[in-house]
């Protein structure tokens, strides 16, 4: 049996999750917290999350995760099957996590955990993000999905990420660098399908037991 491992309240853990459920794969989960043990760098080397154990084996990246799943069960596909058109969806997958997200999580500690961050990074991100997401504007099909009419990995992935990429900028700047997309109608979209639906029902369910789990923290001192 294939165990994801890592938390729900993880955009990456979730992405996987997604593809997982979209393919119809059996699956377990295991609740592995970012606690930097010996135990979990064994698994993940840089004690990251997500990761899979597979008989008796893990594999981390994301990514990587979800170009194994794709290969090793391929009922359902997640990709094309003309290398071009896989390409392009691959192409925008990358585009959103390098350009939009790894480049807006600067943000996340002072738009969700109440944390602060300054003016010279504020300013940086916004100009990145800016530029950036004219650029996605140049890949994004919306046509109803991210990459045209089906549903792709790439869907799996804009499906998690874009929300806090919205939020964020927000929340940091009182304007959603995303505002001039469909973002709000494709995320509508998604989220009529059962499996996005238990994903966002997991999130919040597990995004409570971090708070709770922080209160203790807190409280213990």
């Amino acid at each position: 049996m294939l165990t994801l491992c890592g938390f729900s309240a993880s955009n990456y853990y979730n992405k996987v999750k997604l593809a997982l459920l979209e393919k119809g794969i059996p699956f377990e989960e295991k609740l592995q917290w970012l606690d930097g043990s010996p135990e979990l760098r064994e698994k993940s080397p840089l004690g990251k999350i997500p990761f899979f154990e597979i008989g008796g084996q893990t594999l981390c990246e994301s990514q990587v995760m979800l170009d194994y799943i794709e290969s090793a069960y391929p009922q359902n596909p997640l990709l094309p099957k003309d290398p071009l058109a896989a390409a392009k969806v691959r192409e925008l997958v990358q585009f959103i996590e390098l350009h939009l997200e790894l480049v807006a999580r600067e943000l996340y500690a002072e738009a969700f955990f109440g944390g602060k961050i300054n003016d010279e990074t504020k300013q940086r991100v916004q100009s990145q993000l800016k530029r950036n997401a004219v650029a996605f504007g140049k890949l994004a099909k919306f046509g109803p999905y991210i990459a045209g009419p089906d549903f792709t990995l790439a869907d799996c992935v804009a499906g998690v990420h874009l929300p806090l990429i919205s939020m964020a900028s927000k929340a940091i700047y009182g304007e959603d660098v995303l505002a001039a997309f469909p973002v709000r109608d494709y995320l509508k979209l998604l989220g009529e399908r059962p499996t996005m639906q238990r994903v966002a029902a997991d999130r919040k369910e597990n995004a409570l037991l971090m708070q709770q789990r922080a209160a203790a923290k807190k409280a213990a001192g």
